[in-house]
């Protein structure tokens, strides 16, 4: 069973910097036994970031639709995993606006960070969270889970101008703000031509790691990966330049590349 203390010492084994802003994708169940559970992996890293910001998504893309359209900002559950639930619970954590891919933060400029993802129509917009860690120079933290839950990566597509990534017509969702406002926001969803396009993202972890933009470590029982944001989207971009169709398949991408 892991302690608090341990978790801490793993972090800092793993390269990470109390003064950065680290968004974290995770799998509390890949940890394994931690003494006082979930919580105290959140304590871990929000006691260890104290001089920075950490950052959890609470994406709600699962459960809301055209029916179901409001996004509840205060108490509309995430549906990504039971840390990211707990975390947006916390104290002093603040939540994004977007309806669909909302992330919750904790620490400097936590509300600088989070402000104004309502006023975008699409998922992953580059002046929104997702394009905010290129501007902070983030890293994120893979925390027992796959390159697949890489949504930054969806981001990068969207930048690109990747044709066929993002419907073309809107669907109507409103956000309910924490003091109980209605706000309607047109969206435009995730889409591409195979099912889950993320599935392939993972095909990015041999690349980072070759050119050192990645390091990889455990967190309790957990494997994990640490990438820097910068140069991963930046390399990813020459990839979509190379073949904008590049994670449509499984295929890997060729090592000359890298």
């Amino acid at each position: 069973m892991f302690t608090k203390e341990q978790l801490k010492e793993q972090i800092a084994a793993l390269g990470i910097q109390p003064t950065d802003t680290l968004l974290i994708h995770s799998s509390m169940k890949a940890i394994g036994e931690v003494e006082g559970g979930a919580h105290t992996v959140l304590d871990a890293f929000s006691e260890y970031l104290n001089e920075g910001l950490m950052i959890l998504p609470t994406h709600t893309w699962w459960q809301i639709n055209s029916e179901y359209n409001v996004f509840d900002v205060v108490n509309e559950p995430s549906c990504v995993g039971i840390l990211t639930e707990l975390f947006r619970k916390r104290p002093g954590v603040v939540r994004s606006w977007h309806p669909t891919h909302s992330v919750a933060a904790l620490g400097k400029d936590a509300e600088d960070y989070v402000r104004g993802e309502e006023q975008f129509d699409t998922p992953c917009p580059r002046e929104g969270c997702y394009g905010k860690l290129y501007d902070r120079r983030a890293k994120i933290l893979f925390l027992g889970c796959p390159l697949t839950r890489n949504t930054t990566i969806h981001g990068v597509e969207e930048w690109n101008n990747i044709p066929n990534r993002l419907t073309e017509g809107h669907q109507l969702l409103r956000i309910k703000t924490p003091a109980g406002e209605l706000i309607e926001r047109p969206m435009r969803r995730h889409s591409a031509p195979v099912p889950d396009i993320s599935q392939n993202y993972d095909k990015l972890e041999e690349p980072l790691l070759k050119r050192g933009y990645a390091v990889e470590g455990y967190i309790g029982n957990a494997r994990s990966v640490l990438v820097d944001v910068v140069p991963m989207t930046d390399l990813t971009s020459e990839f979509l330049q190379r073949n904008p169709d590049i994670f449509l398949d499984k295929s890997p991408i060729p090592a000359d590349w890298y």
